[in-house]
């Protein structure tokens, strides 16, 4: 799947994506977890990635045994020091004082397993899984 890097083009994408791959969800968790990283990661592309210009994500999506493969490739800005944020939660207190974002690449690492992320050639690669049943986190 091949989308434009536009707020409005992501939400149209994913509604697609869960039409397409209904069977292949087998568990509401797993579909909740599939909507939750896909939309963080593909709106972090949107937002940052492509902030001051167009682009497209590519999307590809593979079956596995435990779950779906997800590799996701664009040629917006790179990572920060071309790595993954470390996704820790923000420091807590008042629900006024809570920064607007911060949650994002926490709940990212939390659903996902494998993640990866390079640059290479003047694109993003990130590379991700999403298994039926999320392995507990002791």
């Amino acid at each position: 799947m091949v989308i434009p890097a536009r707020t409005e083009d992501v939400r149209e994408a994913l509604c697609r994506f869960f039409q397409a791959m209904g069977a292949d969800l087998p568990t509401p968790e797993m579909r909740f977890n599939v909507e939750l990283v896909l939309a963080e990661v593909l709106n972090n592309i949107v937002e940052h990635g492509y902030r001051d210009q167009e682009g497209e994500i590519e999307l590809v999506v593979t079956p596995a045994m435990d779950g779906l493969l997800f590799n996701v490739v664009d040629r917006g800005h790179p990572m920060p020091n071309e790595t993954l944020p470390a996704g820790l939660l923000p420091r807590q207190g008042a629900v006024e004082d809570l920064p607007e974002g911060g949650f994002g690449w926490f709940l990212i690492r939390e659903l996902s397993q494998d993640l990866e992320y390079r640059r290479e050639a003047g694109r993003n690669l990130l590379s991700f899984r999403i298994m039926d049943k999320q392995p507990v986190q002791l």
